[in-house]
């Protein structure tokens, strides 16, 4: 390293964090050459908000001001949740602090120039976290964990499509043209040659995970058209949530440099499976470091079954925060290669709740009912909130399922507005998750439910423009 570099930490993958001062953080810019930063910060819907600023004014560690509307506006750019009589001086938009997290810090290396992004907490001007922000939500769970002396673990799989670029929201998606020179085929669930088929997508998701200190697991063939899914590394659950964030981003700047979109949306193509993001989900004792759904003789614990009993309890209840927009109800039918219920089976992907083969120290629950689409961040405060409060009130699951879980009861909320009434009556996961933030988010989900049905579809105009 050159004498006018600096000090500063590791940079292999590993161990990548920049330290805490402005010179350590002046120090990773010039090793990486960043001339702009990124200021990002989680929205309600997952989307990055911020500012981007001159890498020498970033090192400065100086204050950054949003205001408080970016955690009020729906996907369309609305503005709701300003309405709680408490809440009046929402009104005059005042300004949060975002505080930089800087283990967070990572090139991005999609960009024209040497640019790089921080993912950032938002806190009132006091330096009270702000309750409505996502990542704030997951750090609130987790602390509940840590209360207990537990650690939650994650790994998340994601789902996704490439497509056609689509100019025209009139027109349906179309998979992309492979190197083959045809177009992506269904029903080809771990194919190699399919996922070879994008390889250069591929590999640049590859190459941008890569120069941005971030692990894959690995990159499957699912069973759509042109659909593959990511495996994450099990980890930190805010870790984690911090990847799938800064892993959608790659994933659609990979896409676009090849003249395609990445989609995350639930259910993209009508004749094709929806996208997942799958949460596998542990906990360990923070002592011992054991993992505590397994017992002195290897056997599932007390705590396994009541997280699992807490999980078919309360899921149904939290489905909105899984399952965030009408589209998202399109994937959970019947026979569309998602969940119906909360059952839960040994090895059975046509549960909800599938308990994989594993040996003792990583039993786990694999949450199969979370979208693609959902914000990470709530995602999994909602699922680790409900195996929170199964373990803390020693809550019991049914028996497992055997065979075809689909020939159960449909035990789920079959469209938005019934999965929001669901969760406005569940008190329970309000005290845990946050009233403010459930409150807000259930007024924003409303808002864009109400403006989804002023529009006509096309199902609408084929069968009863002439018919009725």
């Amino acid at each position: 390293m050159s004498p006018d570099t600096g000090a500063i930490a590791d940079t292999t993958p590993e161990t990548f964090t920049v330290g805490t001062t402005p010179e350590e953080l002046s120090a990773w810019l010039r090793y990486h050459r960043i001339e702009e930063v990124d200021c990002a910060v989680p929205d309600i819907a997952g989307v990055a908000r911020g500012k981007t600023m001159p890498a020498e004014k970033f090192a400065q560690l100086g204050a950054v001001h949003l205001p408080i509307s970016i955690f009020h506006q729906t996907i369309t750019g609305d503005y709701v949740g300003f309405e709680d009589g408490e809440q009046q001086i929402l009104y005059a938009e005042s300004d949060l602090r975002m505080v930089p997290d800087l283990a967070t810090i990572r090139p991005a290396p999609w960009a024209s120039s040497p640019t790089a992004q921080v993912i950032h907490d938002a806190q009132w001007q006091n330096g009270e976290p702000v309750e409505i922000a996502p990542r704030n939500v997951l750090k609130r769970i987790v602390e509940l964990y840590a209360h207990e002396g537990w650690k939650p673990v994650v790994a998340p799989e994601l789902e996704f499509y490439l497509t056609k670029p689509n100019p025209d929201p009139d027109y349906p998606l179309e998979p992309p043209t492979g190197r083959s020179g045809r177009p992506g085929a269904g029903r080809q669930s771990y194919s190699l040659g399919a996922v070879d088929e994008y390889d250069k997508i591929v590999d640049d998701i590859y190459d941008f995970a890569e120069r941005q200190y971030l692990k894959i697991d690995t990159i499957i063939q699912e069973g759509g058209a042109a659909q593959l899914e990511i495996n994450l590394v099990h980890g930190d659950p805010v870790d984690l949530a911090d990847q799938i964030f800064l892993f959608k981003r790659t994933i659609r700047e990979a896409a676009f440099t090849h003249n395609c979109y990445a989609t995350f949306m639930a259910k993209p193509l009508a004749n094709e499976p929806g996208s997942a993001m799958h949460i596998h989900q542990s906990v360990v004792d923070v002592k011992t470091g054991r993992n505590v759904f397994t017992d002195e003789n290897g056997m599932p614990s007390k705590l396994f079954f009541h997280f699992l009993a807490g999980q078919q309890t309360y899921l149904p209840s939290v489905l909105c925060l899984l399952a965030p927009y009408v589209n998202s109800y399109r994937r959970l039918v019947p026979n569309g290669a998602a969940p119906i219920n909360v059952e839960w089976g040994h090895d059975n992907r046509s549960a909800g709740l599938r308990v994989p083969v594993s040996p003792p120290g990583a039993r786990r629950v694999e949450n199969r009912l979370a979208g693609a689409d959902s914000n990470p961040y709530v995602a999994l405060a909602a699922s680790l909130a409900c195996g929170y409060v199964g373990m803390k009130n020693a809550l019991k699951p049914r028996e497992p399922v055997i065979g075809n879980a689909y020939r159960n009861d449909h035990q789920l909320p079959r469209g938005l507005l019934e999965s929001l009434t669901a969760f406005e009556d569940s008190n329970d996961l309000h005290e845990v998750l946050n009233k403010r933030f459930c409150d807000v988010y259930l007024q924003l989900k409303r808002s864009e439910f109400e403006e989804f049905m002023r529009v006509i579809s096309p199902w609408e105009r084929e069968h009863l423009l002439l018919s009725v």
